[in-house]
C-alpha cells in the first residue's frame, strides 16, 4: 500500500513507516501534520483524485528541521572573464509517515486514525523567594583606576 502526496510543489510516493525529507514546513518537532493526497493504491483498488482525494489524508510526524547538502551554483561565460561560484543549502523538514487514512478509516489497521499529541513542555514558575537566594553578590569585573582604589581603602 502506498500513497502519492504533494508538499512544497513536489510529489512524493510514500508508505507507512517511511522517512521523508520535504521543503521546510512551519511545524514544530514532534507535532503531527496532514498532507494532501493525490493517489492511494492498495492491493485491490486504486483511488485517484482530481487533483486531491477529498476523504483521504496522510498523517506524518515532524522528526526534525535540518539543511540539505550544499549545492554549487557556477555561472560561466566563455571569453568574457565572467565566473560566479555560489553555494546553496536547502532548508528541509524530516517527516515520518504514521498512517494513510481514507474515508475516516486507517488503511493500516482498519480503525479510526489516532492522532499523536504534541509533547507538552512544563513551565517552571520562579517564586520571589528563589530570586533572592540566587543573588551571590558577585564583584564587578571592570578594572578600577588606582585613584578609586585609594579612595575606597580609606
Amino acid at each position: 500500500m502506498f500513497a502519492v502526496v504533494k508538499s512544497g510543489g513536489r510529489q512524493y510516493k510514500v508508505s507507512v513507516g517511511q522517512k521523508l525529507e520535504v521543503n521546510r514546513l512551519p511545524a514544530e518537532v514532534g507535532t503531527q501534520i496532514a498532507l494532501d493526497v493525490l493517489l492511494i493504491s492498495d492491493a485491490d483498488k486504486t483511488s485517484i483524485g482530481s487533483p486531491f482525494i477529498d476523504s483521504a489524508q496522510v498523517l506524518a510526524t515532524v522528526d526534525g528541521q535540518m539543511r540539505g547538502e550544499k549545492l554549487i551554483v557556477f555561472k560561466y561565460k566563455s571569453k568574457k572573464r565572467y565566473r560566479h561560484r555560489r553555494g546553496h543549502r536547502q532548508e528541509l523538514t524530516a517527516l515520518i509517515i504514521d498512517d494513510i487514512v481514507a474515508d475516516g478509516k486507517s488503511l493500516v489497521t482498519g480503525d479510526a486514525p489516532v492522532e499523536k499529541q504534541a509533547p507538552v513542555e512544563e513551565e517552571t514558575v520562579v517564586t520571589p523567594e528563589a530570586e533572592e537566594t540566587t543573588d551571590t553578590g558577585t564583584k564587578s569585573r571592570r578594572r578600577r583606576s588606582r585613584a578609586e582604589e585609594s579612595v575606597t581603602e580609606e
